[in-house]
């Protein structure tokens, strides 16, 4: 009896950037939610601190720490906030509670180039 392999799709081009002390993987034409970027909805971005690149089967870039000279553009789709955290602190035998909640804005990106 033959097992059936899992199917992993194999992506010929993308790259892993950094923005807001994050890192991402960008493929064509994939939306990715980043730190919130001073831009409108339908604005055109430029990242220009990519760590990794792939181009094809067997062509690798790396970067030390980054790869000069490498651009990827996206375009912003929309500016959304995060889901709500919840911030409660206590103090037992006090009657001292504070509950706070947070949302991180967020910017929604399309990938256009690498």
């Amino acid at each position: 009896m033959e097992q059936e392999k899992p199917i992993i799709p194999n992506i010929d081009k993308y790259a892993i950037f950094q923005t807001g002390g994050k890192q991402y993987q960008a493929i064509p034409g994939k939306t990715v939610a980043i730190e919130k970027l001073e831009a409108n909805a339908g604005d055109t971005v430029e990242f220009s601190e990519v760590l990794f690149r792939k181009n094809g089967e067997e062509s690798f870039e790396f970067g030390a720490p980054y790869i000069e000279g490498a651009k990827l553009k996206a375009s912003v789709v929309k500016q959304i906030k995060g889901p709500k955290i919840i911030v409660f602190r206590r103090k037992r035998r006090k009657k001292s509670r504070v509950k706070k909640g947070h949302r991180q804005p967020i910017t929604v990106i399309r990938i256009e180039s690498i």
